[in-house]
């Protein structure tokens, strides 16, 4: 039996419609409507079921709608709908990635770049004006490290050619010795020419800097994110003492017997609940965001980011550990007098738990690019098809990229998972390789039999069920959109693109293109492109380049 294209639960529209009202009370009364109800040029059926009436719209007008409105809007598909129509257009800051200098990029900023950069995506597919921010640690004690131990160990030819790599070793090294009583004064000196602006260490910290975002950039490209700017913690060094001045100003700042200054958060003001932000010794604390500390530095970055770029709304990605910084932040900028807090988001998302490489533990980003890549290319190199690829690296690290993507996507932003490099290749169930594998596939069918047209398209012969079951698919994309768009939840988009591709699978063993009539062949033809044409929109929005051999 088909299944019908629309649903009307009669408990939605009857007044005064309790719990209890029994379900045959129901049935009966979706029978008697449904009697009421006549079909026309639209509507082929109307059936009831269990407190329902279902609609099934006429199967030519279905078939001809839907691949009409796919070729006519094309990467637009499903953005057009009147569902976003009421939606006003606006812009956005997104601030995401944010990996300190000298440090691990752990697997938290790996997850805070891809779920940044489909927000991102997203909202720029949708018509709004997106600002991507990175948000670097690019300033603090660590400094004072870092710059005596490039002293002792730094190497300038290193430094130009791995600057992530060489400064992470150095950093490494010079920790070993941070006890000793003589760094210790050595790193305070130095970072205390920082602060003073010395010229000499000024221009060695700015090296560290700007060798670090040159190979950022590079290494995000190979990801297929770009930020808008970098900025960091460095900016707002003097913008740091104004936010300071304002809270003594409104009598926000108070100290404690020990002296350590905090804000009061709590409805009685009785300092029930307060934030830290500054020191006993007068300094302004350095983030570290798992203690509800807040940095002056955070509420002069959001402060200077509304000044800068009037924004409708700003969206901090980090993991959920952070949680309650940020609803200090917003709450300390509603008691400052910005109202705009209100409009401040924290999408934050849970942990992920044993992503290694073969060589051990992630460091670096590009370490995961490179084993996902090599694993990728291994699992291609040993399967018969495999060989007649144009250049086999770059897919590789394409459907690589795909399973990494979809495994993370796959659930709530807010669950931790296990991570697993076998489940994430696998090239069958709902995998990021299964997707790319059905990109692939159907575009090889476009090529051997020629673009599909779709002027003399006779939807007459798209009646059989599997194509039916695409077309009905294709319907809802809107709907998976609007979905993500309120939510910010990659999720309805991962699980509509894998039932997509088995669908096309599926339609694509049991509707032959080759050896069938040419009216039906081309039929065919223009609803496996339908296919494709929304399955790559899709993963385009979740940060995928599709490939088109495999």
């Amino acid at each position: 039996r088909h299944v019908a294209d629309f649903q009307l639960s009669i408990a939605s529209v009857i007044e005064n419609s309790s719990s209890d009202c029994l379900a045959q009370d129901l049935h009966l009364q979706a029978q008697q409507l449904a009697e009421r109800l006549k079909c026309d040029s639209v509507l082929s059926e109307i059936s009831t079921g269990p407190g329902t009436v279902n609609f099934t719209i006429n199967r030519e007008l279905l078939a001809t709608t839907v691949l009409q409105q796919v070729w006519k809007d094309g990467s637009e598909y499903g953005v057009k709908s009147e569902l976003f129509s009421t939606v006003p257009r606006q812009k956005a800051v997104i601030e995401f990635s944010s990996p300190n200098i000298a440090k691990r990029f752990h697997i938290g900023h790996l997850r805070s770049t891809i779920v940044g950069n489909f927000i991102a995506n997203l909202k720029v597919a949708l018509g709004h004006e997106v600002v991507r921010i990175n948000y670097l640690g690019d300033w603090g004690m660590q400094f004072g490290l870092l710059g005596v131990g490039f002293q002792s160990f730094g190497n300038k030819e290193k430094l130009k050619s791995s600057p992530l790599q060489h400064l992470f070793e150095v950093y490494v090294q010079i920790n070993k010795a941070a006890a000793d009583e003589n760094t210790k004064k050595l790193a305070k000196d130095f970072f205390r020419k920082l602060e003073e602006c010395d010229e000499q260490t000024m221009s060695i910290w700015k090296q560290f800097r700007d060798l670090s975002i040159e190979e950022y950039i590079r290494i995000y490209k190979r990801l297929g994110v770009h930020f808008d700017e970098y900025s960091g913690e460095s900016f707002y060094r003097e913008k740091a003492q104004e936010v300071l001045k304002m809270l003594e100003d409104k009598g926000l700042l108070q100290k404690t017997v020990k002296g350590t200054g905090v804000v009061d958060l709590s409805e009685e003001k009785d300092l029930s609940t307060v934030s830290t932000v500054m020191r006993s010794d007068g300094t302004s604390l350095y983030i570290t965001r798992q203690f509800l500390i807040i940095s002056f530095r955070d509420l002069a970055a959001a402060i200077d980011r509304m000044n800068k770029h009037s924004w409708d709304s700003m969206i901090y990605v980090t993991d959920k550990s952070q949680s309650n910084h940020f609803q200090q932040l917003f709450q300390i900028l509603k008691l400052m007098g910005y109202d705009w807090a209100e409009r401040c988001q924290h999408v934050s998302f849970g942990l992920v738990q044993g992503m290694k490489t073969r060589r051990g533990e992630v460091v670096f980003l590009e370490d995961v690019l490179n084993e996902v890549r090599s694993r990728m290319l291994q699992n291609m190199t040993s399967t018969k098809t495999t060989k007649e690829i144009q250049d086999p690296v770059e897919t590789a690290e394409k459907v690589g990229l795909a399973a990494l993507i979809i495994q993370d996507f796959r659930g709530l932003l807010s669950s931790d998972y296990q991570f697993s490099w076998d489940r994430a290749l696998q090239s069958r169930g709902d995998t990021g390789v299964f997707l790319q594998y059905t990109h692939a596939r159907l575009h090889s069918l476009e090529q051997m039999h020629g673009n599909a047209e779709l002027t003399d398209v006779n939807v007459a012969c798209l009646q059989e069920p599997d194509a039916i079951s695409v077309l009905q698919h294709l319907l809802r994309y809107d709907e998976v959109l609007y979905r993500s768009s309120q939510d910010l939840q990659p999720k309805h988009i991962v699980s509509y693109l894998l039932t997509l591709s088995h669908l096309a699978a599926v339609a694509h063993k049991t509707l032959p293109v080759k050896g069938s009539a040419p009216d039906v062949a081309q039929a065919r033809l223009c609803l496996f492109h339908a296919a494709r044409s929304v399955l790559a929109n899709g993963m385009k929005l979740l940060g995928i380049t599709p490939v088109t051999q495999m």
